[in-house]
């Protein structure tokens, strides 16, 4: 479900790419969480009445860090190659999977998907977009903060029912940004419907599959099962959007990898049952 939802991403952050260019990043991003909510409301309805006052912070939480983690990395993408937005992105869930893994040792690691992440970047060649960068880096630090939150809401409500509530919130938190965007593009006749065929693939079919995922993950398994997301975003980005990487930049992305392949350690999740399971579970 991980690698399903890893692919997922990255095929819908390459097809956003024409999409950007008439509406902007924000306002590609701000169509993908209104038309990812008709869809997931038309296939799951949010459970209200399930909701408790203490489920609150994390689902406001979960939605606004999913409305920026994609609307910045789109500003990234619209600047930087896919598959160097996707590594820098990738530090943010590696060091959350350091910082809560049992080994202090584990902290190496970020370090050296930096080391990868500056041969990818190249900043002595003096053409890196600084603007580029930190927009990947602020999609990262929202990507660490969704895995936290993520596994907080799949555990608490069963199916997609939680993300039927977190998207509506990523859309109405990333309006003011996107909308305007949106009213000042250029909306031609496909560029609707291809935003309502992004959303299909992410977020309603991606996050679903990595709210799943988590259910059965710890937070450092699955930071480290991302860490080959970006080899998937170099490969897509060179099959669609034609960006081949130089030889060091594959070397860094090599980096980046083996550093989130060494930070796994006891990455076996115990099932954590939701409301479904627990409901039905023998005593």
């Amino acid at each position: 479900m991980a690698v399903a939802a890893m692919l997922a991403v990255q095929l819908s952050n390459a097809l956003s790419v024409g999409v950007i260019e008439q509406v902007g990043a924000a306002g590609t991003g701000w169509l993908r969480m209104c038309f990812g909510t008709v869809i997931l409301w038309m296939i799951s309805r949010p459970a209200f009445r399930s909701l408790r006052r203490k489920d609150l912070p994390a689902l406001l939480a979960l939605g606004v860090v999913t409305g920026f983690m994609t609307t910045f990395f789109l500003g990234a993408v619209e600047r930087i190659p896919l598959g160097t937005a996707v590594a820098i992105e990738f530090l943010g869930p590696l060091t959350v999977a350091g910082l809560m893994s049992k080994h202090r040792k584990a902290l190496v690691w970020p370090l050296l998907a930096l080391v990868g992440v500056v041969l990818l970047t190249e900043p002595w060649h003096g053409d890196i977009d600084p603007a580029g960068v930190g927009f990947a880096l602020a999609a990262g630090a929202c990507w660490g903060l969704y895995n936290v939150f993520t596994q907080h809401v799949g555990d608490r409500f069963s199916g997609i029912s939680g993300l039927s509530m977190t998207i509506p919130i990523a859309a109405l938190a990333t309006l003011p940004v996107g909308l305007p965007q949106v009213i000042g593009g250029e909306i031609t006749w496909w560029v609707l419907p291809a935003a309502a065929g992004i959303a299909l693939i992410s977020p309603v079919i991606a996050f679903g599959l990595e709210m799943l995922a988590l259910r059965h993950m710890t937070h450092t398994a699955f930071g480290t099962l991302l860490s080959v997301e970006p080899a998937f975003g170099i490969l897509l980005g060179l099959l669609m959007l034609g960006q081949t990487p130089a030889l060091i930049q594959l070397l860094g992305v090599a980096l980046v990898i083996a550093a989130g392949a060494a930070a796994q350690r006891d990455g076996a999740r115990l099932t954590n049952p939701g409301p479904a399971e627990k409901s039905t579970a023998a005593p």
